[in-house]
């Protein structure tokens, strides 16, 4: 049923493409972003963004997101979002099925993920999990469950992993002593509360890997992609463009092409294979 659905939705925005011009008074587009925090926090880092770029474009974008990330991944399979902000495994997936796009991506900026622990916990090193229970956002989260899952049993250290839907959850059970530790990423880490912040340290760091994409849907009409991809591409070059970029801490977004996520193809993950299928 899966796949008649999306052939079904493949063939209607092919005759959307065609049919749309470049006028948007009447049409608005969905730009999803992934529900590594809470809706409210998303909202107030994206929300401006999205206006700045309507008040440069012309075009409407209705900012999504979802309850949390295998919810996200399962829109994204169904094709039911028209841009996306979605990380570097979840591209590499949807890139092949149904066929995101890529338009851009975070400037001069690699993703690593980390692993906290409470400042006062005796965990120092990697092999003190031994036996832990550790949280993370979700099996699919690339950089802070992904990779950190990946180091740990490279290593032979067996642990118990907990899944709490988002980044700042992981933060805060982690501060709140009901895991012994948890994963994120720099960026997420940065931005939380410093109630949280002051009672965390992070305890290890991956090597970096190309950032979050953010990818439009196939079929959109060319000129409304490349008009958001170049207004993206354009938020650093003005001092209010600068100040909107500030919470997602990046310098600014530059264009983008399928390729570049190369390098997180190459660990060879199947991790959502059952939507692919």
């Amino acid at each position: 049923m899966t796949q008649i659905y999306k052939l079904i939705v493949l063939l209607l925005l092919m005759v959307q493409a065609n049919t749309l011009s470049a006028s948007t008074d009447s049409q608005h587009y969905t730009f999803a972003v992934v529900p590594q925090q809470s809706a409210s926090r998303l909202t107030k880092i994206w929300g401006p963004i999205l206006h700045q770029i309507e008040k440069e474009t012309g075009i409407r974008l209705i900012l999504k997101t979802a309850p949390n990330i295998p919810e996200f991944e399962r829109r994204l399979s169904l094709l039911q979002y028209d841009f996306a902000y979605m990380n570097p495994y979840h591209f590499t997936v949807f890139n092949q099925d149904p066929g995101y796009v890529a338009i851009a991506k975070a400037k001069d900026k690699k993703l690593k993920g980390i692993i906290v622990v409470r400042k006062d916990s005796e965990i120092r090193a990697l092999k003190d999990l031994s036996n832990k229970t550790v949280a993370f956002p979700a099996p699919a989260a690339f950089a802070a469950s992904v990779l950190p899952r990946i180091t740990l049993t490279n290593m032979g250290i067996e642990f118990t992993s907990k899944y709490v839907q988002t980044h700042d959850s992981v933060y805060i059970n982690v501060a709140q002593s009901r895991y012994q530790a948890g994963g994120g990423i720099i960026r997420t880490y940065a931005s939380i509360p410093a109630h949280v912040k002051k009672q965390l340290r992070v305890l290890w760091e991956s090597p970096g890997y190309t950032p979050h994409a953010i990818a439009a849907r196939p079929y959109l009409a060319p000129d409304i992609s490349t008009a958001v991809q170049q207004a993206l591409a354009a938020l650093d070059k003005g001092k209010k463009g600068k100040q909107l970029l500030l919470p997602l801490n990046i310098k600014g977004f530059v264009t983008a092409e399928n390729e570049e996520w190369n390098d997180v193809r190459d660990l060879g993950l199947d991790l959502l294979k059952n939507l692919q299928d």
